[in-house]
């Protein structure tokens, strides 16, 4: 899984990446491009693109590859992408895609549309062991595309020290909206504010969230960014905002919640548990723990997952193959092996709930995938969401219901 910012950037299709994959002649070629796969065996060669974090998680694929390739008469070639929504649009245009590659949410109906995708998720032996949600965001007209890779959630993440300087005890962990107001308020003092988040919706989504709110409805068939949920949960991040207990990155200067917890500019921040990596990395002295988001006023948790899946190409001259090496991937074991590598969150529940009693850190954010919501995900949400981003740093001084009432309305003609 990726950092926060490069979950958001593979996230964000723009129109020029969709209208090259729509020009892609792949899907529209193949005859099994919503059939069985086509190949006589499970192995054979394969390429495989993927966004990678960095070495760990570059390693850990190839390891995972060359496993398969070993106990599968098969080979394959990992290529990490340097820009993976260009390359595999370039791919698909060109009639010469990766067979397997990371899918993200944000372009999957734009390729699903142009014929690109191999829908082969109905195929799994384990479909209902992976999170329904995770499902949800990778299933088109009731067809499951692709089987999640494995996923993150946001969670409230603490500086331990600051927090224990300020006589905090785990007793005073905000588990109401109105206690995150008193606690931010309290642990608010010169420099230091008491939450610090970027203002983006894919963090104040949860917001969105825990108010029994979200930017399309359950089955992705209206849009209701502009709810009295939704104008509500704005005005009360702007009411924190107005009072100072809460400030964005952008205006400190940080460039993510892990930057304000490891600087000591925030005692509190909304991030996933990819901050794990970023803390070891660039703070590795600075002490921090998690704690699952605190509900809103009706008592609803909330929270915001972030998932790709494997995706196969449609124009794949081994479909067999890759479905071979995706089930393999999907595996307990792998997805076990995936987490201790570079800390995502496995995307099976019977991997996921063994794996969090090995790594209590990260189990408020596999707590919250049982009550966590996808962004929307149909064809040019992607734009909507990118504009969205754009108007949320002005929210101090801005008119909440103002700023909905425009999402409302550019998201309800992406679904016609």
């Amino acid at each position: 899984m990726k950092s926060a910012r490069a979950l958001c950037a593979l996230g964000m299709a723009t129109a020029a990446t969709l209208a090259l994959t729509a020009c892609g002649s792949s899907g529209s070629t193949n005859a099994n491009s919503t059939g069985s796969p086509n190949g006589s065996s499970g192995g054979g060669s394969l390429q495989v693109l993927i966004a990678s974090s960095g070495d760990a998680e570059t390693n850990a694929v190839k390891a995972a590859v060359s496993a398969w390739g070993q106990q599968n008469n098969g080979q394959g070639s990992v290529l990490p992408a340097t820009d993976i929504d260009q390359q595999l649009a370039q791919g698909f245009a060109g009639g010469k895609p990766a067979d397997v590659f990371y899918q993200s949410t944000g372009t999957l109906a734009g390729y699903a549309s142009a014929g690109d995708l191999l829908a082969y998720g109905d195929q799994l032996a384990n479909k209902n062991d992976f999170y329904p949600n995770l499902n949800a965001a990778f299933t088109i007209n009731g067809k499951l595309q692709c089987a999640p890779k494995d996923f993150s959630t946001l969670g409230l993440v603490i500086n331990k020290q600051l927090w224990d300087a300020a006589g905090m005890t785990n007793a005073d962990i905000p588990k109401t909206w109105d206690q995150l107001d008193t606690v931010a308020k309290k642990l608010t003092s010169g420099k230091v504010v008491g939450l610090e988040v970027i203002p983006q919706i894919e963090r104040l989504g949860v917001f969105l969230a825990q108010n029994g709110g979200g930017l399309e409805n359950a089955a992705g068939t209206q849009a209701t960014a502009n709810s009295p949920q939704n104008v509500q949960a704005l005005q009360f991040v702007q009411k924190m905002l107005n009072d100072g207990s809460m400030k964005f990155t952008t205006d400190v200067g940080d460039s993510d919640g892990g930057q304000a917890i490891g600087l000591g500019h925030a005692v509190m921040t909304i991030e996933g548990n990819w901050i794990d990596g970023e803390m070891k990395t660039n703070y590795p002295k600075v002490k921090w723990m998690a704690a699952e988001l605190p509900a809103g006023p009706t008592g609803k948790k909330g929270t915001l997952a972030f998932t790709n899946c494997w995706g196969i190409a449609a124009g794949s001259h081994n479909q067999a193959g890759a479905l071979s090496l995706v089930k393999y991937l999907t595996t307990p074991a792998q997805q076990t092996k995936f987490a201790d590598a570079f800390g995502v969150l496995p995307s099976v529940k019977s991997a996921a709930q063994a794996w969090a009693k090995k790594n209590p850190t990260f189990q408020p954010f596999i707590a919250g995938a049982d009550y966590a919501q996808n962004l929307p995900s149909n064809q040019g949400a992607a734009d909507v969401i990118k504009a969205l981003d754009n108007q949320l740093p002005q929210l101090k001084s801005s008119d909440p219901t103002t700023i909905l009432n425009t999402v409302q309305q550019q998201l309800q003609a992406t679904i016609g």
